[in-house]
């Protein structure tokens, strides 16, 4: 991602959409004292019926949207990930596949693709979709790229009525949601919120942090790699143990595999990162100025995998490893898959140009992470054969 301070306009189309959901944020922030908690500015620039980042119908994946996803690089990254899907239906004796946030489709047509070249397709391949324009062209997609599989694909916006066992995939997901932020200063802990002005213009506020936030900045604090120098600004996401129980819902027994940007808690909330690790996108441009133009740029968060680590455990999960994502892909197969392609092909060289984008560490290769979790499952776990960094956590 190119950093800078200039970013492109926004069309006039989308700069009006963007003042209707400045409208409805203000008018939330106004219903609440003028002070609307980060989480709640957060969850409606990306998800507000109709005019949300995620739900507003804009292009926002691949060199044509705000940024590139993993499996858009490169569907062997789907298919290092198929791998663990086909040990998992063969331990389990069938079952299903259940992908959140299926963005363009990229890694459940990859997936399938692989999993259908095996002959181990799974039951069923839910995607779970909030968003009816994201559901459309996933659907084009795979009618396009795996037409022989797209009988066993459904989008749920809710649980199926009885469990199911088989394999959750979520690729930057948990980056996607709302967060809480604060600030530390000398003695006090500030809560970061959005408030209107008369000119409806929305500003970012604080307020004293009430005692439950309090105490959680204290624990990271604790946690933290080194003192924090203050004023200290970051995020907690207290949105990731609700996630995470959610998949007892319907999961009965399987494997959950996640793959996000972030880190253990001693290095999220590090002396030196004092910003926290807030990050907004667009165009392929990435700034941390989270009132520009709400609707229009994706905005995320870094995952505390400590954190995911705890919400699974309490949930009743194993997290079975945790490790960056070179030492996952390449355990899984990434190399075997890549020498599998035609040598000196064009393909074979597309393929590895990807490739060194997927693993090299200045790149993708160790700033995101892999974390794979089990629940009543006791077969095999592939990724971890290089690295697992649970101690870490």
């Amino acid at each position: 991602m190119e950093r800078t301070a200039r970013l492109p306009d926004p069309s006039p189309e989308e700069i009006a959409l963007s003042a209707r959901l400045s409208t409805c944020i203000a008018t939330a922030a106004a219903a609440q004292g003028n002070f609307l908690p980060f989480e709640v500015f957060m969850d409606l620039a990306l998800y507000a019926p109709g005019l949300g980042y995620y739900v507003a119908g804009a292009r926002k994946f691949g060199r044509a949207g705000d940024f590139v996803t993993a499996p858009e690089l490169s569907p062997l990254f789907g298919a290092c990930l198929a791998r663990q899907c086909a040990s998992a239906l063969n331990a389990l004796g069938g079952g299903s596949i259940v992908e959140f946030g299926g963005g363009s489709g990229a890694l459940a047509a990859s997936v399938l693709a692989a999993l259908s070249a095996a002959e181990c397709l799974p039951r069923r391949y839910a995607i779970v979709e909030l968003s009816p324009e994201l559901r459309m062209r996933q659907r084009a997609r795979l009618a396009a790229e795996v037409p022989q599989c797209l009988a066993r694909v459904e989008w749920w916006t809710a649980p199926p009525p009885t469990p199911i066992s088989g394999v959750v995939i979520a690729n930057e997901v948990l980056d996607a949601l709302p967060v809480v932020r604060f600030e530390q200063h000398a003695g006090e802990s500030f809560e970061l919120g959005v408030a209107s002005s008369n000119a409806s213009r929305l500003t970012l506020e604080r307020r004293p942090a009430p005692p439950t936030l309090t105490a959680a900045i204290a624990l990271r604090r604790a946690a933290s790699r080194g003192e924090w120098q203050l004023p200290y600004q970051s995020e907690i996401n207290f949105r990731l143990e609700m996630w995470i129980a959610g998949l007892t819902e319907f999961l009965h027994a399987g494997v959950v595999i996640l793959a996000d940007y972030g880190y253990p808690r001693a290095e999220y909330y590090s002396a030196e990162r004092t910003q926290g690790t807030l990050q907004c996108y667009f165009r392929h441009r990435v700034h941390a100025d989270s009132l520009w133009y709400p609707g229009l740029q994706d905005i995320t968060a870094s995952v505390d995998f400590s954190a995911v680590a705890e919400s699974a455990h309490l949930a009743g999960f194993e997290v079975w490893g945790y490790t960056d994502q070179s030492s996952y892909l390449v355990s899984a197969g990434l190399t075997d898959l890549l020498a599998a392609l035609p040598p000196e092909s064009e393909t074979y060289y597309r393929a590895a140009q990807a490739v060194k984008t997927l693993v090299l560490p200045q790149a993708m290769g160790t700033r995101a992470k892999f974390m794979v979790l089990t629940r009543g499952y006791s077969g095999p776990v592939l990724g971890f054969t290089l690295r697992d960094d649970r101690h870490r956590l």
